[in-house]
């Protein structure tokens, strides 16, 4: 059985066409998403982090938000950029996000990604040691991070007021192991399954072998998964890829999208981050002509989970409709179905 679940950007702009002028839209659309997503029978509901541009950028309220708003679609983020995160803060506000939602918070975290601002870490008060990289930096927060949700002693106690070392509060049993490195290398996910983290992987790799890139990425999973094997870390990681799915439905949908079908449909190779890179493409067609493509897209049935890339500018109306659209007509191609009781629900 597979989860479905979708990731918006959170992008928001005053360009005509959109439905989203605004970052309080944006952050609005994202919970009446969510909980149109829940109950057409989506798995979950993620969001993208990005500083410094018109884009979901503080995650935990908006988390919080479909917390209580839900009650069983799984909540996360794809990814958050720890260089920009106090690790021990970050602590506290995923533990609660998490409580809020009676644990579903699925998180997912990395190194970041490419962003507008030249140094925007160090903006945020944060530069690396001597010696270290960006990318070490992240590593190291999130190594606070996972020790502080963990429920270790981190203070020490103010003895006029007890002793020994106090741990972050509140604390949320189980949250460590719903924690997701975003890879965007073979490499990065062997790292991420010997921290014990789950491996979360994107549109992209930022490498290149010149096999396609489903194939690339099925690999990168598997060297996840017997790095995992090795360690012994005592419970079964999750693996999630992400794609841009469009059933072209009704005549909506080929005005927004019908061009995009005919360019948008194969691997592209070029530079990101100074690193040679492959893009993964899109599924923009009839639905049964990308049913069969994703059932035969070597990561996507390697992954336990997709993480379908929705147009947020659209509008929740369109989102919901879109999403609706994979779950009759695409979803069951590749092992997925509704909850029961929403089958239930529907049959009545």
């Amino acid at each position: 059985m597979k989860r479905i679940g979708f990731l918006s950007f959170g992008n928001w702009s005053s360009a005509q066409g959109s439905r989203t002028r605004t970052g309080g839209e944006a952050l609005l659309q994202a919970i009446d998403l969510a909980v149109a997503a829940e109950e057409i029978g989506i798995d979950g509901a993620s969001f993208r982090v990005h500083h410094f541009a018109r884009q979901h950028a503080s995650p935990f309220p908006l988390l919080a938000a479909v917390a209580a708003r839900t009650s069983r679609i799984e909540i996360g983020t794809g990814v958050i950029d720890m260089r920009y995160e106090n690790p021990l803060y970050m602590a506290e506000e995923a533990a609660a996000a998490d409580l809020i939602s009676r644990g579903r918070l699925q998180l997912g975290i990395s190194r970041g990604s490419p962003e507008p601002a030249l140094n925007g870490a160090a903006t945020f008060g944060y530069v690396p040691a001597d010696g270290e990289e960006y990318a070490d930096l992240a590593r190291r927060h999130t190594e606070v991070f996972r020790y502080g949700i963990s429920g270790a002693g981190i203070a020490e106690a103010d003895p006029r007021m007890g002793s020994g070392l106090l741990p972050i509060q509140p604390q949320s049993p189980g949250l460590s192991e719903r924690i997701w490195w975003g890879a965007g290398t073979r490499k990065t996910a062997v790292w991420a399954a010997e921290q014990g983290m789950n491996l979360m992987s994107s549109t992209l790799l930022t490498e290149d072998t010149g096999v396609p890139f489903d194939e690339l990425q099925a690999e990168q999973i598997q060297m996840f998964r017997d790095a995992w094997a090795e360690q012994g870390h005592g419970f079964e990681p999750r693996v999630s890829v992400s794609r841009s799915v469009i059933p072209l439905v009704s005549d909506e949908d080929r005005q927004y999208f019908a061009l995009s079908a005919l360019r948008e449909t194969r691997d592209q190779v070029g530079v990101l981050d100074g690193a040679l890179s492959r893009f993964g493409k899109s599924y923009i067609g009839e639905p049964d002509v990308i049913a069969e493509q994703l059932a035969n897209d070597a990561a996507v049935q390697s992954a336990d989970t997709l993480m379908l890339t929705v147009p947020n500018q659209l509008g929740v109306d369109y989102n919901a409709r879109l999403l609706e659209n994979v779950a009759a007509h695409v979803a069951p191609a590749i092992g997925w179905r509704r909850s029961s009781h929403l089958e239930d629900a529907a049959s009545r």
